[in-house]
């Protein structure tokens, strides 16, 4: 979808869109997304599924990059100030923690061998080890300062 023809079809409203365009009368003023089943909002036009927050950065900033990231990891929450263009590692940088997490503490993994916390981060795609620790709290503080340190603005403690 181009920048005209999202601007004469959709009205953005705090990053929900709603049709403006006589596309189909009836739907006139009505949200134009539904639900899609991994979080995301989609609009379909013509039989063509679109992405709401594709559209709604488009219409803020005139172009769609290969990846947007939802700042706050709402998948639904479309508004333009939680989305920015972002890399595949950028965007992997903003997740949750895995449900496979056992520590409850994304980068921290016990060490049954040694009796300790691991402490460890993706950097640049590689794995950086920063150390262990007894303590599961020094290791918590030690991953979330590293978090900052090498995540930026992409930071997301879990």
């Amino acid at each position: 979808m181009d920048l005209k023809l999202a601007q004469e079809l959709f009205e953005n409203i705090e990053g929900s869109l709603y049709w403006k365009s006589n596309y189909r009368k009836s739907r006139i003023g009505k949200k134009a997304g539904v639900p899609h089943s991994k979080g995301y909002v989609q609009v379909t036009y013509k039989t063509q599924l679109y992405m709401e927050h594709r559209i709604v950065f488009l219409m803020h900033h005139g172009y769609v990059p290969k990846l947007i990231d939802h700042i706050n990891g709402n998948k639904s929450d479309n508004q333009i100030l939680n989305l920015r263009e972002a890399t595949l590692s950028q965007n992997a940088l903003n997740a949750k923690i895995s449900k496979k997490n056992t520590s409850g503490i994304k980068g921290v993994t016990w060490r049954e061998c040694s009796k300790n916390w691991r402490v460890q981060i993706s950097v640049n795609g590689k794995n950086k080890y920063i150390g262990t620790f007894k303590d599961i709290e020094l290791a918590k503080e030690c991953i979330e300062q590293a978090r900052v340190k090498y995540h930026g603005e992409f930071v997301n403690h879990g």
